[in-house]
């Protein structure tokens, strides 16, 4: 079964793509297929802008297609970033280091620890019109100094609940195992699975 994976992000998609491996599934991105969109991320909650992608691209594409959206909350910035995650930054074009600088900035003088949590919905579309949300979350904190190299986003500065260590410190194989995002993409693999039996 093909899959189309609606996504531009690298990482996010190595992530999804090496979790779903060993399925009777042919991952596709949508730049293999000369689709190219520009959806509106509005939504309230994580699942409306995953449902909005996934529903998007699977009408432009015909096929089973797989969106997610994930955010991380911060209990002393009132669950800020959030839904902005990808965008919390007070200068265009920011990078990923520019976004960790802004909230650790953000964070400055609040006391520590700064609780913290990344959430993860993935929504799965079929072109029958059927959808699947599944979710997946990971707990830790935020530290105010960098570490590790592994992953993108936020990972190097989120230590994860019960280990010192934060996310971009992780193999690839714990962090297919642990983080937000492969919690929720293996709560889908059944989903997958019974719709590549069935196409």
């Amino acid at each position: 079964m093909k899959l189309l994976i609606a996504s531009s992000n690298k990482g996010k998609l190595i992530e999804i793509m090496d979790l779903l491996r060993d399925l009777p599934i042919e991952a596709i991105l949508p730049m293999d297929i000369g689709v190219s969109l520009d959806v509106e991320e509005d939504g309230k909650t994580y699942a409306e802008n995953a449902t909005k992608k996934a529903q998007a691209y699977c009408q432009a594409s015909g096929l089973v297609t797989l969106a997610d959206d994930s955010g991380l909350e911060v209990q002393a910035l009132d669950g800020k970033p959030g839904l902005h995650s990808a965008r919390f930054s007070d200068k265009p074009g920011a990078t990923d280091s520019d976004r960790r600088m802004f909230l650790l900035d953000r964070l400055k003088g609040l006391p520590r620890p700064w609780a913290a949590a990344f959430y993860s919905t993935v929504v799965i579309s079929v072109p029958d019109g059927e959808t699947y949300t599944l979710d997946g979350s990971c707990r830790g904190e935020i530290i105010p100094e960098e570490r590790g190299t592994n992953g993108f986003g936020y990972d190097p500065i989120f230590r994860i609940e019960g280990m010192n260590r934060t996310m971009a410190e992780l193999t690839k194989e714990e962090k297919n195992r642990l983080s937000h995002r492969a919690r929720a993409v293996l709560a889908a693999r059944p989903v997958l699975v019974k719709l590549a039996s069935s196409s």
